[in-house]
């Protein structure tokens, strides 16, 4: 019976040994959902807008019942945030060489709402970290990577806050860090803007922002069905230029085209062919 029992108790510790290792797995799992990050999930019923040109994202965004929240930008790409208050849903949109790179899904609090989940511990602990990451590297971008003294950043900060809320520009100091302070926030306020056409009251405006690229072909009916007439035309050098009028919201347009497409298009304000 002796090689029996020593059967057996092999095979008992066999057992013991692989449960222990399914126990080892399974925390190690455990483990690794804790400390992992969660990649983003991409917005399911926007993504045909990936590759589009920022403005007809934003055009097409708020047909879709989104509003925008905020936009900051980092070296060569604008993050922006948008709402939809029937789906109760933020969305991330990175911009990059004017055309949208990505749209994510996003907490409620990066849209400014009440985001009303309960995460543990240690999830909140690291996306604490991940803010504070985030806070101080778009504070550093704002300064350009430089390194100031006390003195110099306070100085940075004025012009900056000056800048973003559109106050005189007050340099008495003379100081490079508030003149780059200034233009920082002056960047930054046009970036939060960029939705905005300029114009305030009550009259709806033409859009044509997200004609900038077009085909001039496509881009000349695009603006006739806007209720946009071309009211004067001229060429200089390989470039043709075209002015269009909208009477009833007073909008008076210079669009440059150049080889077959719309190289610049704005708001020139007055023409004497407008009216």
């Amino acid at each position: 019976m002796g090689w029996v029992q020593a059967v057996v108790t092999d095979f008992g510790r066999g057992m013991m040994m692989a449960h222990h290792k399914r126990m080892v797995a399974g925390a190690l799992a455990s483990a690794a959902m804790l400390i992992t990050p969660v990649a983003a999930k991409q917005t399911a019923g926007l993504q045909d807008l990936v590759g589009v040109r920022g403005s007809s994202g934003e055009t097409q965004l708020e047909m879709r019942g989104y509003t925008h929240i905020e936009t900051h930008a980092d070296s060569d790409r604008k993050h922006s945030y948008w709402w939809n208050g029937d789906g109760k849903k933020c969305v991330h949109v990175v911009t990059w060489d004017g055309k949208y790179q990505s749209i994510e899904d996003a907490s409620k609090s990066d849209c400014n709402q009440k985001d009303g989940s309960n995460t543990g511990t240690a999830v909140a602990a690291v996306a604490g970290i991940a803010v504070l990451g985030a806070l101080l590297a778009s504070k550093k971008h704002h300064r350009d990577d430089k390194e100031y003294d006390a003195n110099q950043t306070a100085q940075f900060d004025r012009g900056y806050r000056d800048g973003l809320y559109n106050a005189a520009y007050h340099n008495y100091d003379r100081s490079d860090a508030y003149s780059n302070g200034y233009q920082a926030g002056v960047q930054e306020r046009g970036a939060n803007l960029n939705h905005h056409y300029g114009r305030g009251g009550y009259q709806a405006i033409g859009e044509y922002r997200d004609l900038n690229g077009a085909r001039a072909s496509s881009a000349d009916g695009s603006l006739r069905s806007r209720g946009f007439t071309n009211v004067d035309g001229f060429k200089s050098g390989t470039a043709a230029y075209t002015i269009w009028n909208r009477r009833q919201s007073h909008q008076c347009l210079q669009m440059t085209v150049a080889d077959g497409r719309v190289e610049d298009i704005r708001d020139i304000g007055t023409h004497p062919r407008c009216r």
